[in-house]
């Protein structure tokens, strides 16, 4: 049998421009390919529900807050939002589980200044980190603090009110809304303020502690306008102070007007997604989030509840986040907040 004899072809090579002619015409032939598909994808979300956790029980302030623009931002995204409450532990339960969802763009949390910048100062054990394990999308509203007393306790200033208490200091005690929160902590605050040996009774959000504070359970508590101006308003819970002018409470003084400085904070209401969600995901959320902050009949809603609307984008929000650790971090180390 003849041996094999290698065979070469030989095949002209088109000139270098007509080479880089066709390298061109075939990255085009393959974007063209590719496309629908990019698209597609940047057009596909949100194709089903997205869940917002609420890190509270229903019946608080920061579950009004997001159940306030729900059928806005429903219409802006298409999507059904279903709102889930997961209260517990300040507010550091349901943001733990959402750090640990899948970052796809269909779940995320209601975050407050409580859950992601007390937080970190307040729960040794913190199951997250607020810079590392979220995406921020964007602020929903902003809200002072309110000191509510239960009517039995006699007092409607702040100094009247430290000179009831320290009659029987050991008969009175403060709620919060959970252990770590703003709330918790300006009540650690006021506490040392006064001098009195209060104690904190923790809940597992706003709603039962309302019906304590009512009830006379407990005798004070901060928290916000949105659910304390009802009961406010109808004299079962009474306004002693407030840490920044609200139209709600027009007749309540704030702290500083009483002469009392340092008691100035706000809360701040805001989206965030776990790391990793896709960027085009959160950029659209904000959008949708920020049209719905801007209809004036929402803002007008939320000032009926004593909130203001702050649209913004999600760098001003991380870096809010990122501002606020460091100064709840100085109270809590103030006053000994610590969480075992």
């Amino acid at each position: 049998m003849p041996a094999e004899v290698p065979v070469t072809l030989s095949i002209p090579l088109p000139h270098p421009r007509r080479r880089a002619a066709v390298r061109a015409t075939a990255a085009l032939g393959l974007l063209a390919a590719f496309a629908p598909a990019i698209v597609s994808a940047a057009e596909v979300w949100p194709s089903r529900p997205i869940t917002i956790v609420v890190p509270f029980p229903a019946g608080g302030g920061t579950d009004m807050a997001i159940r306030g623009i729900q059928p806005q931002l429903q219409k802006e995204l298409g999507q059904p939002i279903v709102i889930d409450n997961r209260g517990g532990a300040g507010g550091t339960i349901g943001s733990a589980f959402v750090a640990k969802a899948a970052p796809d763009g269909y779940t995320a949390v209601l975050a407050t200044t409580s859950t992601h910048a007390v937080s970190v100062s307040v729960y040794p054990r913190l199951p997250y980190d607020p810079l590392r394990d979220f995406v921020y999308a964007g602020f929903i509203g902003t809200s002072p603090y309110v000191l509510a007393t239960n009517p039995a306790v006699a007092g409607t200033d702040v100094k009247s009110l430290i000179a009831t208490l320290r009659q029987n200091p050991q008969q009175y005690s403060f709620a919060s809304v959970g252990a770590g929160t703003v709330s918790h902590l300006l009540g650690e605050q006021f506490k040392s303020y006064a001098g009195l040996p209060l104690v904190h009774v923790p809940y597992r959000g706003a709603a039962p502690a309302y019906t304590d504070l009512m009830g006379g359970q407990v005798q004070l508590m901060f928290d916000n306008p949105a659910g304390l101006v009802p009961y406010i308003r109808s004299g079962k819970l009474t306004a002693v102070a407030t840490t920044a002018p609200n139209a709600l409470l027009a007749g309540v003084p704030t702290f500083q007007q009483q002469g009392i400085p340092n008691f100035t904070q706000s809360l701040w209401y805001g989206v965030a997604f776990p790391k990793g969600t896709p960027a085009p995901v959160v950029e659209r959320f904000n959008l949708a989030l920020n049209k719905v902050l801007g209809d004036r009949a929402v803002a007008a809603d939320f000032a009926a509840k004593g909130i203001n609307a702050r649209p913004g984008t999600p760098a001003e929000l991380k870096a809010a986040v990122a501002a606020d650790i460091p100064y709840w971090g100085r109270i809590a180390k103030a006053v000994g907040a610590t969480i075992d």
